[in-house]
């Protein structure tokens, strides 16, 4: 489907999703958000749902503001995903040793490392840029120093929710590994920080919800935001390219006489700000549950953790300021799915997955989303589709 283009406050709202399919809550958020007077553009994606004062699913463009609730809590969680010289006839009949070695080596929910990943040890780990990034956090918030330890322990680690790490195959019996993760705690702290500050400045105390605080450009608030903002963005990608790294050697081990061979890797962002030019004007590009699908551009749409994943290459259309969404997205809420479903059901879904099937993954049951294939198919305009994954073994927080 090309977009449906409803009337909104300050702009027109571009919808790649049925408007009539989309919860009255999540309507009214992008109500909202088209009433902020920095705002540009607003684009939604397929996998549109309910977020906290924007929706998940959104591409918000705006002129000299940033709106850090748009963004997250978990700055720059994304995805990577890498094609391995592996075929599905290398993989063994029982993949559960697999997915033990994958959780030994990658700390999963709140774990942490013991002591904190050398990059230099790591196989192929670019460290060029490592110690620098580590030497600007002296420059973050004063008020998540006292998690320096904690961050850097963090690094190259899962976390929970709907994040994963996946070992899949292609329809061509290629297999992939692939992984979703963020910025860990350190992003969460600093997000909710500077989303504090910005409730508080007196150019936000008209907005309809208080959850839209904007940082205002040429304002230290704003200069403090943008810097902390890029750092815990950079912290997701390197936390992204060390799991990774530790996902190659476990496979690397395991695959000892098959000797692996890694395509270069394919990384995106859907939780971030960039810097983007349209229609003439220098517009913040804030992505909340969307990747940037500018012409050519790899990108990585998820389903949930029975149904399988895309590999895509964008289409470049301004029209969606060049996104595309970031998954599945939701139909239900965590609480909604565990009251539905039961662990039975989840066995049931995810039969053929070599992952948890416990209590404590129910709401992340592949009901609880919406089907993949409907979401990648309305958004035909804004992505072609590489390959397509399913997984076999997948490892949650």
């Amino acid at each position: 489907m090309s977009f449906v283009e409803m009337p909104g406050a300050k702009v027109p709202i571009r919808m790649w999703a049925d408007p009539a399919a989309v919860e009255g809550a999540a309507m009214q958020q992008l109500q909202n958000v088209a009433t902020l007077p920095w705002i540009k553009g607003l684009a939604v994606m397929p996998d549109v749902h309910f977020g906290k004062g924007a929706t998940v699913g959104s591409v918000i463009a705006m002129q000299g503001a940033v709106c850090p609730a748009a963004v997250g809590v978990d700055i720059g969680c994304g995805m990577s995903a890498v094609r391995t010289s592996l075929t599905v006839n290398d993989l063994p009949g029982d993949l559960s040793r697999l997915r033990s070695k994958i959780e030994q080596a990658i700390p999963v929910g709140r774990g942490m490392h013991d002591d904190a990943v050398d990059p230099g040890r790591l196989h192929g780990f670019p460290t060029s840029g490592w110690d620098g990034f580590w030497g600007r956090f002296d420059t973050v918030a004063d008020a998540v120093k006292f998690r320096a330890e904690r961050a850097t322990k963090q690094m190259g680690t899962l976390g929970s929710g709907n994040h994963f790490v996946e070992v899949c195959t292609d329809t061509d019996g290629a297999v992939w590994l692939m992984l979703h993760s963020g910025s860990r705690n350190i992003g969460k702290e600093l997000a909710e920080h500077h989303i504090g500050i910005a409730q508080k400045l007196p150019h936000n105390q008209g907005l309809v919800d208080r959850d839209l605080a904007v940082f205002v450009a040429d304002t230290p608030q704003m200069a403090a935001y943008r810097n902390d903002l890029f750092w815990a963005q950079e912290y997701a990608a390197y936390n992204r390219s060390i799991m990774m790294a530790l996902l190659k050697d476990v496979v690397r081990k395991e695959f000892k006489k098959a000797k692996p061979v890694f395509e270069p890797e394919i990384s995106c962002h859907h939780n971030y700000v960039a810097q983007e030019r349209y229609e003439g004007m220098d517009l913040l590009v804030t992505r909340k549950g969307a990747i940037r699908a500018g012409s050519g551009e790899f990108g990585i749409i998820p389903g949930s953790m029975g149904t399988g994943s895309y590999i895509v290459k964008g289409l470049g259309n301004d029209r969606s300021f060049n996104s595309a969404s970031h998954g599945a997205g939701r139909r239900m809420s965590r609480n909604a799915a565990k009251r539905r479903f039961t662990t039975k059901d989840l066995e049931e879904q995810t039969r053929g997955v070599e992952c948890r099937k416990d209590s404590g993954v129910v709401d992340e049951i592949p009901g609880a989303y919406k089907p993949i294939e409907q979401v990648i198919d309305q958004q035909r305009d804004l992505v072609a589709v590489v390959a397509k994954l399913k997984q076999v073994v997948c490892v949650k927080g």
